[in-house]
């Protein structure tokens, strides 16, 4: 991992559990922060029980699970640029709106390598065909003035998804990753998913931490 680490995607793609795991797997001082002020579900702060009691420090954005409209990003924020020890994880808004959050803190992003993931769920209405997901990538990285550097398949349906429904989004983001030059960084899954031997790159077996407020 960089130590600095954004994960973005599409609404519903899985970027959160995504964010969730990266940051639990992480074995150094980490800290996550929750800087999607757009999407009121799957939210950091419905894990930040335990991972704060896994030792991994959260950040959210001011009213948090409560009714307000507009939630603001807090200045500890800035702590993770400073605190060189500490590897960050964000979890960023979805598509270009909740990238924009993301583009004002561009400059310290410029004075240090970071990981930009982008995750891809090809099961999702806008990002079923490479067109789809290049269109939104594009449309992150104006908006967050930052370059994806990853691509990662996170195609699921819910309790539905089998081994199948990820290899059909494997495609996609593999050409995805041949008409843009990023690499896939990850094929990620639930943990009672084994496809291991079915896809080149490595993969991510993912414990569920959100659950559906459904």
């Amino acid at each position: 991992m960089k130590r600095l680490n954004v994960v973005t995607g599409h609404f519903g793609s899985g970027k959160t559990e995504f964010a969730l795991n990266l940051a639990m797997q992480n074995t150094g001082k980490t800290t996550i922060v929750d800087m999607d002020t757009v999407n009121p579900y799957y939210r950091t702060a419905d894990a930040e029980g335990v991972l704060k009691s896994h030792g991994i420090g959260v950040i959210l954005p001011r009213f948090a699970n409560t009714n307000v409209d507009l939630p603001a990003l807090p200045s500890e924020i800035f702590s993770v640029f400073t605190d060189k020890e500490t590897t960050a994880v964000f979890d960023v808004g979805g598509d270009e709106d909740g990238a924009l959050a993301l583009g004002q803190y561009n400059r310290y992003f410029s004075e240090e390598p970071y990981e930009m993931y982008f995750i891809v769920n090809a099961r999702r209405p806008l990002t079923r065909e490479p067109d789809g997901v290049i269109e939104i990538l594009r449309e992150v990285e104006n908006a967050s003035h930052l370059r994806v550097t990853s691509l990662v398949n996170a195609t699921n349906l819910g309790p539905e998804t089998s081994a199948e429904i990820i290899l059909e989004g494997q495609k996609v983001v593999e050409e995805v990753s041949r008409r843009t030059g990023i690499p896939v960084a990850f094929t990620a899954v639930r943990e009672d998913i084994d496809i291991e031997a079915l896809v080149q790159n490595p993969v991510m077996q993912l414990k569920l931490y959100i659950k559906t407020p459904f």
